[in-house]
């Protein structure tokens, strides 16, 4: 008779550490992994105890959020291939993955560095559960993991001893509560245009999503990556007062510096309107070089707080007159650099940036360039 399918139910073991603390090692080695899943299972049985018709499976690896909620869920996509090789019945249907010399049996179950400050451990957890069982045990969890979900004692006691730390709470959580909880985390802190992105890009890619960012730029998730309205269209279309201008421009690339870092925590290309993904930075293309003018130049505008906010290429012709051709928005910390490099490249100049001081407008508003001669 041909075996069942079985169906992968996420969750996860959250961590909250006491204030201070950080867990002495990022991830377990084979042997603190198979003692912590053996936990896990006894508390998870307690819970619901047609657990045990399913196969658990723990990567012994203590994760952010944002390393968990990536496209596709790759961590937890790592943790159900790896667990589905192992035969049926194998450590009484528990299994777990830690460190061999060192490292995880796959990149993707390997906690990222540059995350591992954060005040909550995430420790994923798939059930594979036979199809005719699964609908009913995911909703079971679903209700029992809200109610009574905290950790036992054992196994509390078991992770503040190997780690290092002291918890204000362990507790198990299914992957709907994280993405709950995210939420409402990303809306504390005025984001909640940002999850509305991020949630099309985990439960929905197949489907455009739009909405606006809390400064007013159009933003929409399609096909994979987050498309931006480029911020010299925004600039066009705002009120008459120079300074207001400048000072909200300022404003915009503050927030897409935020959405920027945060949508590369998540592993979402941020990219301008119909362009190609750029390492950092946005390049916004206004223009073509004209030979009657001279030769093009890099203009640093500059915002207090926040140091160069875009580099405009312009060149400069008869009365003076500034000819723009582009602008570039570094969105990360060490951007500039790429940045201006990829500017000087594609208009075969030397990459001298000239600061402004300020953020220097035309006329009309728009971001423009000096008039004068440059020394």
């Amino acid at each position: 008779m041909e075996a069942q399918a079985l169906v992968a139910l996420p969750v996860l073991l959250a961590l909250e550490l006491s204030p201070g603390d950080t867990p002495s090692h990022r991830t377990l080695t084979r042997d603190e992994a198979a003692e912590l899943a053996a936990l896990v299972a006894a508390d998870l049985h307690a819970l619901v105890p047609q657990v045990d018709e399913a196969r658990l499976a723990l990567a012994g690896g203590l994760f952010d959020a944002v390393e968990l909620l990536r496209p596709g869920f790759p961590v937890w996509g790592t943790l159900d291939e790896l667990a589905r090789r192992v035969p049926r019945g194998h450590l009484e249907n528990v299994v777990a993955f830690g460190t061999h010399e060192g490292r995880m049996p796959a990149q993707p179950l390997e906690p990222e560095a540059a995350f591992a400050d954060g005040p909550m451990r995430l420790l994923p957890i798939s059930l594979l559960a036979p199809e005719a069982l699964a609908e009913s045990l995911s909703d079971k969890l679903e209700v029992e993991l809200v109610g009574r979900g905290e950790a036992g004692e054992r196994t509390s006691d078991w992770l503040m001893r190997t780690l290092g730390v002291r918890l204000e709470h362990a507790r198990y959580l299914s992957r709907n509560d994280l993405l709950a909880l995210t939420c409402v985390q990303y809306e504390h802190v005025n984001l909640a245009p940002l999850w509305t992105l991020l949630e099309a890009a985990l439960l929905t890619p197949y489907r455009d999503e739009a909405t606006m960012s809390a400064r007013g730029l159009s933003l929409r998730y399609h096909e994979g990556a987050v498309e931006v309205q480029s911020p010299g269209e925004w600039l066009a279309a705002q009120g008459d007062d120079a300074a207001q201008r400048a000072h909200d421009l300022a404003g915009i690339v503050f927030e897409l510096r935020q959405y920027a870092a945060l949508l590369d925590a998540h592993r979402l290309p941020l990219v301008l309107h119909g362009s190609a993904p750029t390492a950092g930075y946005l390049l916004e293309s206004v223009g073509t070089v004209d030979e009657r003018y001279g030769a093009p130049s890099l203009h640093a505008h500059e915002a207090p707080g926040l140091g160069v906010i875009a580099v405009t290429v312009a060149q400069r012709g008869e009365g003076g007159h500034a000819r723009v051709l582009a602008h570039g928005y570094p969105l990360h910390p060490k951007a500039l650099g790429p940045l201006v490099a990829a500017l000087a490249d594609q208009y075969d100049i030397a990459p001298d940036l000239h600061a402004l001081g300020r953020i220097l407008l035309d006329g009309q508003g728009h971001l423009s360039a000096p008039s004068e001669p440059l020394h």
